[in-house]
Formats: C-alpha cells, structure tokens, sequence
C-alpha cells in the first residue's frame, strides 16, 4: 500500500507552503507527522532549514523521497511523550508543525499535549490540511458519488472526519488567518489525471482496504 499511496496521490502545491514560511517570524526548524513517503516534508524544507518528518509506519517510510534537509524518523506508538519531544528538538523548538491528510488518524489527546510543548512560543503554528471533494467531469463524478456511496458502511470515523474537510475536527489553536476549527479554509488544487492514474488513487484509500478484508471489492476488475 505504501508504494501505491506514493506513486498516486496527487502533491500539494508549492505556494501553500510558502503561505505557511510567511505566518512565522523563523524558519529554522519544522515537524512533519504522520510524513508518509515524505511529500509534504520535503516541500516544506524549501522553506525551512530543518524538517524532522516522522511516521509510525516503517512501511511508508522506506518509500520516502531523499532530501538534505529532510530527518526521517520511524515513532513506533511505544515511544513515550518525552521520548518524542526530545527526538524533535525539545520544547519551545518548533517553528512549524504539519500533519498532511494525517491528523485524523492520531490520538489526539496524546497529539495535541506535545504540539503545545514543542511549538516555539510566541511565532510557531500548527498547519493541518487533507483532500477534499474530487471532482472531473459530470459523468465521472457521478461515478465517484457511487464509489463513496458503497462505501459508506467501511468508513471509518477517521476517514469521515477527513472527507468532511475536517470540519469536525478538534483543533483548539488559535487562527492565524487560514481556517479555524469547525471552518477550514478551502483550496482548490489541480492536478492531470488520467484514467488508470483515478483507480491508482482510489485504490489507495483506507476504505478500500476496509472493504476487501470484509470481503467487499469497491474496485472490482482492478488487479491489487
């Protein structure tokens, strides 16, 4: 699934991150949670002089893009809170935190404790963001609508919370001018697609996989 989940999810965009360097006042160090194979981090340390990028998967991270300024680290859930603290820099150490289309997975009762230990004080900021609604044309919409449709009964809560836009997400920070919890800020992203390149995405959604070990195929005809 980690090459899969590399190979089709569509990146994010550059100036994103570069609205992010502009909201704080240093640039020396950044966290990546939940890094995956590494496409956010690394867009992150065009901005940043050091990128700590860090998953519980050691799976998805053998598939992480090299880059000099970019630490990848594995965080198994064994490791304690001041394990992790001291492994990102300390607390006060933090000019950004950022969890791409990951945040939904995380304890964050345990989560948000170490943001506000490791978050420099005042100036850093915690950025949260995942894909939203994906849309093509009308009749592959339509499409969509059905594919999302059957898979209702395999959501998880955690995916729910992600395909509404983590809108009802728990994020008690205060705003910084982009979104705040219950009202997060929309944007659009382009990407060129082909047909095969869709399925590649689809297919490496948590609900498919939710699905086929139920013994349900919401991509019948795909080979795995």
């Amino acid at each position: 699934m980690a090459v899969v989940y590399s190979e089709a999810r569509p990146r994010y965009p550059s100036e994103w991150f570069s609205m992010l360097a502009a909201l704080t006042p240093q640039h020396s160090v950044a966290w990546d949670v939940g890094t995956g194979n590494g496409q956010a981090a690394i867009s992150v340390a065009e901005v940043y002089e050091k990128v700590i990028a860090t998953d519980i998967s050691d799976e998805q991270l053998k598939q992480a893009i090299p880059h000099p300024q970019v630490k990848y680290v594995h965080t198994p859930l064994e490791m304690s809170d001041d394990e992790l603290v001291s492994l990102i820099g300390g607390e006060n150490s933090v000019d950004l935190i950022t969890a791409a289309t990951a945040v939904q997975w995380f304890d964050l009762d345990r989560f948000y404790p170490i943001v506000k230990r490791v978050l420099r004080k005042p100036g850093g900021i915690i950025a949260v963001w995942c894909y939203g609604s994906v849309e093509f044309s009308p009749e592959i919409d339509a499409i969509l609508r059905r594919f999302f449709d059957l898979g209702k009964p395999f959501q998880s809560q955690s995916f729910k919370i992600a395909s509404q836009c983590y809108k009802t997400l728990p994020f008690p920070f205060e705003s910084v001018g982009v979104g705040c919890e219950g009202k997060p800020l929309e944007l659009d992203m382009h990407k060129e697609m082909s047909f095969q390149g869709l399925l590649k995405f689809l297919s490496s959604l948590p609900v498919v996989h939710i699905a086929k070990e139920q013994g349900v195929d919401l991509l019948p005809g795909r080979a795995s």
